[in-house]
């Protein structure tokens, strides 16, 4: 009774105020996408009361993540709403009302400083608090300080997913759902790619919209351009292929085969070598995830031994090629575009040189488009994004910030590879698998996206990862049968 006296005073409410915000946009000139605004968070509060009513808090939250986690996947492509420098779309409505739901909950449970203290992970999530208050700092001698507050934001946004992940996933079961979503998830874009691809049709989302018709064939799907939905399928790829090794159901390991495969292929149509190289590389790990201790050490020894002598032999040409593309690179002049070879060596030697002149502290944070604008030491043609997700990082925040980025990734490997060799469970191995080749791809196609600090995807993974590690700790030493659904 409580809960239906509730709904029709929230109709009623409704009706009225959507009378006055269309009086407002009607006669005061207002821009309709404050109707928009005022629609979609009316919505959401509308969406909370009736959840307040027909669950627990715990599952209301649980419930509204999956659903957070969903929406990752439309990126801006159901709507996008420009406030000034800052967009607004449904993940970060999504995740705003998670937040807010989470610390409304948290206060008055008094459980805040208590879900902190027992935060899993504590040397991660030192380092990431580093990370965001050197960011902060980083803004006093940032140059442009709407560059670094809007990249701040975006860093903000970032780790807030992976706390509410590391708060609220806290169960395998609950991890196995995360992962059918994102597996579930990728089926739509790789639909839409297909789309883009034989159609030729983006959606507004994309950079190609309405752009030249060769290029309309490049798969985009909800993203901004073809790199950034390379770089996701590289990551989704290895979801698959866990899937596919680990599952007891026939059809459900035909089915991630062929995902798989489509996933490859449609990175082929991006055209994204990197992605393709991450495939690679990920595939390797993979193997020798996989090998007994034997294999390991002879595959260890070979790979050293080559590498040795891969280097001796290729050092020469490699240099003599780098020299060559310098020079042609430095003849360009800065209104000519520059092959994407020469751009892209010219982006690192720009960064590198921006590192050394600020001793090491970097640019300040979101602020390396800025100096490749302004300040161009090398010729870019015109772009001004690095295009490489380690050297964004290093130009922006530094050497320290950058050593401490490699040391958690080496952190979360070691640890992956550690409970992978005690993982006793079908769904275990399948979790980590996926993990840490998934992981390792990510950081090699990561080379290929113009700016990995807005790609929503990178932060559910990291996010997902780390929540994984957390459970698995935690059970290392408990043998409890968990229930596989795949």
């Amino acid at each position: 009774m409580e809960s239906n006296r509730l709904v029709r005073q929230t109709i009623g409410v409704s009706i009225l105020l959507f009378v006055v915000a269309y009086f407002l946009v009607a006669y005061l000139q207002l821009e309709i996408k404050w109707l928009f605004v005022f629609t979609a968070v009316w919505i959401a509060l509308f969406i909370i009361a009736w959840i307040q009513e027909k669950f627990a808090a715990g599952e209301q939250i649980r419930g509204m993540m999956y659903v957070l986690v969903a929406a990752t996947f439309l990126n801006q492509s159901v709507f996008s709403i420009e406030i000034n420098f800052f967009t607004l779309f449904f993940y970060r409505l999504m995740l705003m009302v998670v937040a807010a739901l989470y610390l409304f909950y948290s206060i008055k449970e008094k459980r805040l400083v208590k879900d902190f203290q027992q935060l899993p992970l504590k040397g991660v999530w030192l380092f990431l608090c580093i990370w965001f208050c050197y960011g902060c700092i980083s803004v006093l001698w940032a140059k442009s300080i709407i560059d670094a507050v809007k990249y701040m934001l975006l860093l903000t946004i970032g780790m807030m997913f992976v706390y509410l992940a590391n708060i609220i996933f806290t169960r395998v079961s609950r991890l196995l759902i995360f992962y059918v979503i994102w597996m579930g998830m990728t089926v739509v874009l790789l639909m839409l790619g297909l789309i883009n691809h034989y159609m030729q049709i983006q959606l507004p989302s994309s950079s190609l919209y309405g752009g030249p018709e060769y290029k309309l064939a490049y798969p985009t799907a909800v993203f901004f351009n073809q790199n950034d939905l390379a770089t996701f399928l590289s990551i989704s790829f290895f979801f698959y292929m866990a899937a596919a090794r680990n599952s007891s159901s026939v059809w459900i390991r035909r089915g991630s085969w062929l995902l798989g495969i489509l996933s490859v292929y449609v990175i082929y149509l991006t055209e994204s070598r990197a992605s393709l190289l991450a495939i690679i590389a990920g595939i390797c790990v993979y193997f020798f995830l996989l090998s007994n201790h034997k294999v390991k050490k002879a595959i260890g020894f070979s790979f050293v031994i080559f590498s040795i002598i891969g280097m001796l032999i290729t050092a020469p040409i490699v240099i003599n090629k780098m020299e060559e593309w310098t020079m042609i690179s430095e003849s360009y002049e800065g209104i000519k575009p520059l092959p994407s070879n020469l751009a892209r060596i010219n982006l690192l030697k720009n960064t590198f040189y921006y590192v050394l002149d600020s001793y090491g502290l970097g640019v300040g944070a979101g602020n390396i488009p800025y100096y490749l604008e302004k300040y161009p030491f090398y010729p870019t043609g015109d772009i001004w994004q690095v295009h490489n997700w380690l050297a964004e990082i290093i130009g922006n925040f530094g050497i320290f910030i950058f050593l401490g980025y490699i040391g958690m990734i080496f952190y979360i490997c070691l640890s992956l590879y550690k409970l992978y060799k005690v993982a006793y469970s079908p769904a275990y191995r399948m979790l980590l698998e996926a993990c840490f080749t998934a992981q390792i791809a990510f950081l090699v196609s990561s080379i290929s996206p113009s700016s990995v600090s807005n790609l929503y995807f990178h932060w559910v993974f990291l996010g997902f990862v780390l929540s994984t590690i957390a459970v698995l700790k935690r059970r290392k030493h408990k043998r409890v049968k968990e229930y596989v659904f795949l």
